[in-house]
């Protein structure tokens, strides 16, 4: 037990026995609000031919919705940032949720490789969101920060459908070209090509000691049935599956101009009545979604010009993305 000596908070373990993403989705927000500001859970879930796209994400532009519903599957949005990915049930999805203060990347992230490497299989944390096996990616990762509590949570590929990550994923040509690769199945694996004999049940037990061997022990085992009858599920699933949620409004702009970095790619839509910025819409793949935000309050009502925006995006916090987007701008013939 490598970081678990020191046990602070309560361990609790959940288990989805739904594939339907929208509940999966509810059940996680639900254990942020109710559990995390005191526990440390894990939550273990599976979807069914399912596509996931990050909150502040285009589903027109990341998901051909059409094949999606022609084969019967699901779009949902999650609250954390990131890209789209495509689950169905070779995937094990995790989600770790604790106090702010016991948030630890490296401590959560450790658990799912020690679980891997348990099981036979070498693998390695890269960048700031994924998990690879040789040298291919199996995991990847986003992260939520609530007032009191935060989550991270993310894929464990065993035996997916890759063909189906081609079919329903439309992903940009400037994204596939930032990683170096030719497309987006060449970049990931299944961990069954490394362990022919693998399953999501094994998979799912590896999980749970390895838990158990950072976080010290678990506390308690929620009864899945016992959760979903919370009154506070059902408010959450009206939220997760509204055309609302998933699909946001259709909104009107002016001006348009986008750009990918190194930490993903933005694009911002301006409706501009009389010199002024009187809506802005934000699409990014960005993993921080606090910043996000903030980059749409802080351009909205203001004049459309360009030394305008640019003292505005000065007076937000200092992100990386925020020196990059004002360099961009900067020089950008958009107005």
């Amino acid at each position: 037990m490598a970081l678990g000596v020191d046990r602070i908070t309560n361990t609790v373990y959940v288990e989805s026995n739904s594939f339907d993403p929208w509940l999966n989705l509810a059940i996680e927000e639900y254990l942020l609000n109710s559990y995390a500001r005191d526990s440390s859970v894990l939550y273990l879930w599976q979807n069914e031919k399912t596509v996931v796209i990050g909150r502040n994400q285009n589903a027109w532009q990341e998901c051909r919705l059409d094949n999606l519903e022609r084969d019967g599957g699901r779009l949902a949005r999650r609250l954390s940032g990131g890209g789209a990915v495509y689950h169905d049930l070779g995937n094990l999805n995790f989600t770790f949720l604790m106090p702010r203060k016991e948030y630890n990347l490296h401590r959560q992230l450790s658990v799912i490789v020690d679980a891997v490497k348990e099981l036979g299989i070498e693998a390695h944390f890269s960048g700031r969101n994924d998990i690879l096996a040789g040298g291919k990616k199996f995991s990847g990762n986003a992260f939520y920060h609530g007032q009191f509590a935060s989550y991270h949570h993310g894929t464990i590929l065993i035996d997916v459908d890759t063909g189906k990550l081609s079919e329903y994923l439309n992903v940009s040509k400037e994204k596939i070209e930032s990683k170096g690769v030719k497309s987006v199945v060449s970049r990931v694996v299944n961990l069954k090509e490394m362990k022919p004999d693998l399953t999501i049940d094994t998979m799912k037990k590896a999980m749970y000691r390895g838990f158990i061997e950072e976080y010290g022990q678990i506390d308690s085992v929620l009864d899945f049935e016992r959760v979903i009858e919370s009154e506070d599920i059902g408010d959450l699933y009206e939220k997760y599956s509204s055309k609302e949620w998933l699909l946001g409004r259709n909104p009107e702009f002016n001006f348009r101009t986008s750009k990918r970095f190194q930490w993903g790619g933005i694009e911002l839509l301006f409706t501009s009545r009389k010199g002024k910025i009187v809506d802005v819409t934000v699409y990014s793949d960005s993993m921080d979604v606090d910043f996000i935000e903030e980059l749409r309050r802080g351009l909205k009502n203001i004049e459309f010009s360009r030394s305008s925006i640019l003292k505005a995006l000065n007076n937000l916090p200092r992100y990386i993305e925020r020196d990059d987007i004002i360099n961009w701008l900067g020089i950008t013939d958009f107005i």
